[in-house]
């Protein structure tokens, strides 16, 4: 992989703040709840439940907070039921977004979703308009500092592992898999001790989008803003060259 990851890019950040902390709290107890009604409570036996722990564990999530939703979601037939939606669109300057979402109301979702492009001059498009400019890849984040192997040794375990891709950045090192085996590769990395700042399935675009007008600037950073606050919106992927 040459050039930056721009990995802070791939994924518009949500931790600005304790309350965006809490936002990705929630995000991941959906995801738990959704991975314990597909494929049951045992981690051992439901490779997806596995990857939502270990995000949970990426992003600080006390353990006993894992649990309690693992146990709330195996235990109340009568929860909700979340479903996964998706929507494809436009920023300033044709700035391709990707907004994947959970919800129990998919008309309130998909009105909050408009409305969040619209405010920033941008439009919802048809299935498939941007997805295409996007590579859906396992991408895992270790912060440097945080990493006791030294880089070709780890490059060496995750390549053995089964990874695609390796590349260095100034503060940290990105491992990019195959989707169908980034459980195996993170698993590996796990089991070898190293700590990871995220680890999950994203879409990488394949080209970046600069801004050089003010107002296209402030735009897309409502649109990405408002995104963000939606309790809805689990992720939202763009092509938006921040630096």
């Amino acid at each position: 992989m040459s050039g930056h990851s721009k990995f802070a890019n791939i994924k518009h950040k949500k931790e600005k703040n304790d309350a965006a902390k809490g936002k990705i709290f929630t995000i991941i107890g959906r995801e738990i709840a959704v991975a314990v009604k597909e494929g049951g409570a045992d981690p051992n036996n439901n490779s997806r439940l596995r990857d939502v722990i270990a995000k949970a564990k990426a992003n600080n999530m006390p353990n006993d907070t894992i649990d309690r939703g693992i146990k709330k979601a195996a235990g109340d037939a009568n929860s909700v039921n979340y479903e996964f939606v998706s929507y494809e669109g436009y920023g300033p300057n044709g700035i391709a977004i990707i907004v994947d979402a959970l919800t129990d109301n998919k008309n309130r979702t998909a009105a909050n979703v408009r409305s969040a492009f619209t405010k920033g001059n941008g439009n919802v498009g048809t299935p498939g308009c941007v997805s295409f400019m996007f590579d859906k890849k396992g991408q895992i984040i270790i912060d440097k500092e945080e990493c006791e192997i030294d880089s070709d040794e780890l490059m060496m375990s995750a390549l053995e592992a089964g990874a695609e891709d390796f590349s260095e950045e100034d503060d940290s090192y990105e491992v990019i898999t195959d989707p169908d085996t980034f459980s195996e590769v993170r698993q590996a990395l796990e089991e070898q001790g190293i700590k990871m700042i995220s680890a999950e399935v994203t879409m990488i675009p394949q080209t970046w989008v600069s801004l050089t007008d003010e107002t296209a600037k402030k735009n897309i950073q409502k649109t990405l803003d408002l995104l963000d606050e939606d309790d809805d919106v689990q992720a939202v992927y763009h092509n938006y060259d921040e630096e």
